[in-house]
């Protein structure tokens, strides 16, 4: 179809490609058994992609939902052969992520009539957060944007101090306290710091602890309210952050923090090592929230700007 023309720079393309190799090596070692000796999609190809979809962790809701929309295809198109398969996998989960995911962004780029552009990022430890509010600084930083990090994670020094590393790694200035700090205390003093100096992205980074939902929700909460003295609307953006490598877990995460506040936007990290990246398309067209980010790789440069069209173009290559 003409929406899949070539939006992402080479050198972005390749490092997606690269990124997603285990997930789509393992996709299609699936799909080529399921389609052997066959000539035509029928029950049994069906019956065996909506197992291939599954243990790919795109999650049994949205696989139910590709597999609709394919047998629609197949229903009104009469004769679908199996060559064709690849090609209206492509178009019908590029449709899907439509709905969720608008748009064809490629850069890191923010409103400009909203200034300071908060983002408050939510998400258990582990997963990547810190490292992935450390690349966001970098990504901002190198489009031309005065940046502002806010160590709001209290509860834990090595958070702070990792925090620190980031801060440093990629020169820009961070607002932070001791251990043991009230965390909204210290989002208030990030947006003040980030109003009096102009900045045009403030990231606030939060504690991820998920042992007690309502703990979580009152502390987000209350961050939230503290940083709306200073910022009125603020946070723009509540950006959670999944490990990609964690499959059916990452749905559960995501299901808690959804729970526990209202998520705008996701970041899926730690795609390059794993088989998982099917969870991409589940997560987001289940939660109904957009994928912002994904990480494909550990350099600066790795964490890309979610577009559907080249994800879905580089899993189905």
């Amino acid at each position: 179809m003409s929406f899949f023309k070539k939006i992402f720079s080479k050198e972005k393309k390749e490092t997606l490609d690269k990124g997603l190799e285990k997930s789509k090596s393992t996709f299609f070692d699936k799909l080529s058994k399921a389609v052997a000796g066959k000539s035509k999609v029928d029950d049994d190809v069906l019956d065996n992609l909506e197992e291939i979809l599954v243990s790919s962790d795109v999650g049994v809701t949205t696989t139910l939902k590709i597999i609709k929309r394919i047998e629609e295809r197949v229903s009104r198109d009469k004769y679908v052969g199996t060559e064709e398969l690849n090609q209206i996998l492509r178009e019908e989960i590029a449709g899907l992520l439509s709905e969720t995911n608008s748009g064809e962004a490629t850069e890191f780029e923010v409103p400009s009539d909203q200034k300071p552009y908060v983002i408050m990022v939510v998400g258990v430890n582990g997963v990547g957060k810190t490292t992935t509010i450390g690349k966001m600084a970098f990504q901002f930083k190198k489009a031309g944007k005065k940046v502002i990090l806010g160590a709001a994670d209290t509860f834990r020094a090595a958070a702070i101090d990792q925090l620190q590393i980031w801060a440093d790694r990629t020169d820009v200035p961070i607002v932070r306290q001791n251990m043991g700090s009230d965390p909204a205390s210290v989002a208030f003093d990030t947006l003040q710091s980030a109003v009096t100096q102009e900045a045009d992205v403030v990231i606030i980074d939060t504690a991820g602890r998920l042992h007690n939902k309502v703990n979580l929700m009152n502390e987000l909460t209350k961050v939230k309210r503290v940083m709306q003295k200073v910022v009125a609307d603020a946070p723009h953006e509540v950006l959670l952050v999944l490990d990609g490598s964690t499959g059916q877990n990452a749905f559960e995460q995501a299901k808690q923090f959804t729970a526990a506040t209202e998520v705008t936007s996701l970041a899926v990290t730690k795609l390059d090592g794993t088989a998982k990246g099917g969870v991409v398309i589940g997560i987001s067209d289940q939660f109904q929230i957009p994928v912002k980010y994904i990480g494909v790789g550990e350099g600066m440069e790795d964490l890309q700007v979610f577009n559907k069209f080249e994800f879905v173009d580089s899993f189905f290559k």
